[in-house]
């Protein structure tokens, strides 16, 4: 291993909320087009060092190549890689692009928990459009080379950020779903632990499947938490304890009957009166919860980080009083 600490990576980013019409003036819609790889015959063979450059002025969203490998249309990282290479490349978020290579670390027994965790990512081939922050500051773009037992390997690119809002990709598919702390942890450290949010109500990273349906099946509990805090970035949890598996199930089907299309967290407000945000987890019985969010005076009112969509009244009340304390 050849690998040096880099005085600029960020030793961690606090989560930027989406939610802020207000703020609109320091925010901007980006987006994201991705062309699906071709998986099927071996493309040429994958380097087993890292790139001297970061050779994208994307922050995240750059691969050195596309692996063919079967389900890499469907996760981040498929199957079951032997190692982990992280490449790191520290810069500023205002001028992006050609960062030189900072150090490297290669992790072995931490790479299939590593997998795990970025395997369980939602993702998808299409346009999302996102709304994002613009704060200046340091940035450290990542690129993970996993490596697997039959020789073949995979590129994963991705970032940590002030404003929380990149894109990471294995070259066919893409994810909004920040994990940059979590590799700069892993980079510092050796060790690889997906980092949690700080309230339960906060969205997490999300859920493979949820570029799909607003709600992936197997939904065992659900938390429904209420923000009617003016201005406020952080959700507080409702007081009444988390759901159980029928209520959990059928919020989920109903949700998932709603007329969804692709979409990120972007928000036109209707409407007066008090803003009020509702967000729901729900909980498994393996992997992480996935998590969707209610905006009722805003048009699309209903987004998971991949899908939006509208729901009506009727559905609205019935959330809001699974999130009255008990």
């Amino acid at each position: 291993m050849n690998r040096r600490r880099a005085d600029d990576v960020l030793n961690g980013v606090k989560p930027v909320h989406w939610f802020g019409v207000a703020a609109a003036t320091v925010m901007v819609l980006a987006a994201v087009v991705l062309v699906p790889g071709t998986v099927g015959a071996p493309g040429p063979p994958l380097p087993a060092t890292c790139p001297q450059r970061w050779d994208s002025n994307k922050i995240g969203d750059w691969v050195p190549d596309a692996a063919a490998l079967d389900g890499v249309e469907d996760s981040l990282v498929p199957g079951t890689p032997a190692s982990a290479l992280i490449c790191a490349y520290p810069g500023q978020n205002a001028n992006p692009g050609g960062e030189s290579l900072a150090g490297s670390r290669t992790l072995t027994d931490q790479a299939k928990p590593m997998a795990y965790a970025l395997g369980y990512l939602p993702v998808t081939t299409d346009r999302v459009g996102k709304v994002c922050t613009l704060v200046g500051g340091h940035m450290t773009n990542y690129l993970i080379r996993f490596a697997y037992p039959d020789g073949q390997a995979l590129w994963v690119g991705s970032a940590e950020e002030v404003n929380s809002c990149v894109t990471t990709t294995n070259g066919t598919v893409v994810t909004s779903s920040y994990v940059g702390p979590s590799i700069t942890a892993a980079y510092r450290t050796g060790t690889w632990k997906l980092l949690q949010r700080e309230s339960p109500c906060n969205p997490g990273t999300g859920r493979r499947g949820q570029n799909e349906r607003m709600v992936p099946d197997g939904a065992i509990k659900v938390l429904v938490c209420r923000d009617e805090q003016i201005g406020s970035s952080t959700p507080r949890p409702s007081h009444a304890p988390e759901h159980g598996e029928q209520q959990a199930r059928e919020l989920a089907a109903e949700l998932n009957s709603l007329d969804a299309e692709p979409g990120g967290n972007t928000c036109r407000e209707v409407g007066g009166g008090r803003r009020e945000t509702l967000y729901l987890h729900f909980g498994y019985e393996e992997g992480p919860p996935a998590w969707v969010r209610i905006t009722p005076h805003c048009r699309p009112s209903v987004d998971n980080g991949m899908l939006v969509g509208d729901l009506d009244d009727a559905l609205l009340d019935r959330i809001g009083r699974l999130a009255q304390p008990a």
